[in-house]
């Protein structure tokens, strides 16, 4: 008997269709080896996609066909159960050429190896193209589908807490236990009287939720609430049900607004930041001593100190011996120059590109306001349909950015 490996893959959607079972798959394999006089030494079970090289049991079958030499058959129902991708195919080609491997295709009723007819070869890589290709084009389906669900309102990802996916109507439900929380965390926080630590708290004593202080930051900058998403970089208006409403969104995003405003020091210290003590490598702080003398220390972070107070001004000048004594040679001064001029070149392009793109969406937005109005006075929309949709305009439709 000759020995052999057997290899079997499904990938997790296709794991209960006829046909392409791991049962179905090693009861073939079984049979072929018995009818043709191989022994199977050892079976290779994967559950996952051929699409992408890194397979854990065929990364495993690659290396014993590498180093070990009694074994080189492989056996396997078909070219896409094996690989669907052009680096695996390869790996497999050097291991024919160089190690003298076969491959066994049963259902095919071809066997690829070193001696193989061209015509055999080259029926082969046309397989390997053809499941590559069906893997590249059920991703553009996939895409494309999951991108006509959002056009319709539909988010087609996971739901965010609050909301649970419907598997039945493939939509987004309100989840009744986690909603009344969520609109409950949006209230707490738009009072102003939480940071995120202390809104973590109060929401595990009061509501019983426990969740990191970085995922409420998420909840609360997350339009999803409001019933809008966002879909490969694009805003959608969706057909879930918003939790919160739009007074509510803006009020919170108000209070972190007012919490990110930048810290001002009560005292401008020229030094202050930029020390580190010799001794203990605490920070160097600085303190002004009646009304207009500016002396260093350090600040003690790890206990007493031997580093003696230091007066500004001989700071100052111990700093201004080191520096005079930098020298920067005139090329790397004019690379540096180059450097800052070609950033806020940059800059500058890229100032003018959204200055250009606000003032393109400016004049769309003064054109259907001028449309709309050309309407009313021609009456084909009346006062009611004209301020319903003023009021819809900041929630009704997607935003854009700039």
């Amino acid at each position: 008997m000759i020995a052999a490996f057997a290899y079997a893959r499904v990938s997790s959607r296709e794991q209960e269709r006829e046909g392409y079972s791991i049962p179905a798959q090693r009861k073939l394999l079984s049979e072929y080896g018995r009818a043709g006089g191989y022994s199977t030494r050892h079976e290779f079970i994967d559950i996952e996609s051929a699409k992408n090289p890194g397979r854990k049991e065929f990364t495993k079958m690659l290396r014993l066909l590498e180093t070990d030499d009694t074994c080189r058959v492989v056996l396997v129902e078909k070219t896409d159960r094996l690989y669907r991708n052009r680096a695996d195919a390869l790996a497999f080609e050097t291991l024919i050429e160089k190690r003298g491997v076969e491959i066994h295709l049963v259902k095919e009723g071809r066997v690829i190896s070193k001696e193989s007819r061209s015509q055999d070869k080259f029926m082969h890589d046309i397989h390997v193209a053809v499941a590559k290709h069906y893997v590249e084009n059920l991703k553009e389906e996939v895409k494309k589908g999951m991108r006509e669900k959002a056009e319709e309102g539909i988010y087609p990802g996971r739901a965010p807490i609050g909301y649970r996916n419907n598997p039945a109507t493939r939509t987004i439900d309100v989840d009744p236990e986690r909603a009344p929380m969520i609109r409950r965390i949006f209230e707490l926080y738009a009072t102003g009287e939480h940071s995120l630590i202390t809104l973590r708290k109060a929401v595990l004593n009061e509501l019983g939720l426990r969740l990191a202080r970085s995922y409420f930051e998420t909840i609360l900058k997350n339009r999803f609430y409001l019933g809008y998403f966002v879909w490969q970089g694009v805003e959608y208006k969706g057909t879930h049900q918003p939790l919160i409403s739009g007074q509510l969104f803006d009020q919170v995003q108000d209070v972190f607004a007012g919490r990110n405003k930048p810290k001002h020091r009560k005292h401008d210290f020229a030094f202050a930041g930029l020390l580190k003590c010799a001794h203990d490598g605490c920070t160097v702080t600085a303190e002004r001593q009646k009304g207009k003398y500016v002396y260093y220390r350090c600040s003690h972070g790890r206990g007493k100190c031997s580093l003696p107070y230091m007066r500004e001004q001989d700071v100052s000048d111990r700093m201004g011996k080191v520096l005079k004594d930098i020298y920067v040679p005139e090329t790397v001064a004019e690379t540096i120059v180059s450097s800052l001029d070609s950033d806020r070149a940059r800059a500058d392009s890229e100032r003018q590109k959204r200055m250009e793109a606000t003032q393109q969406r400016l004049a769309v937005l003064r054109t259907r306001m001028d449309q709309m109005y050309e309407d009313k006075l021609d009456g084909k929309i009346d006062s009611a349909d004209s301020s319903q949709s003023c009021r819809g305009s900041r929630w009704g439709s997607p935003t854009t950015s700039y």
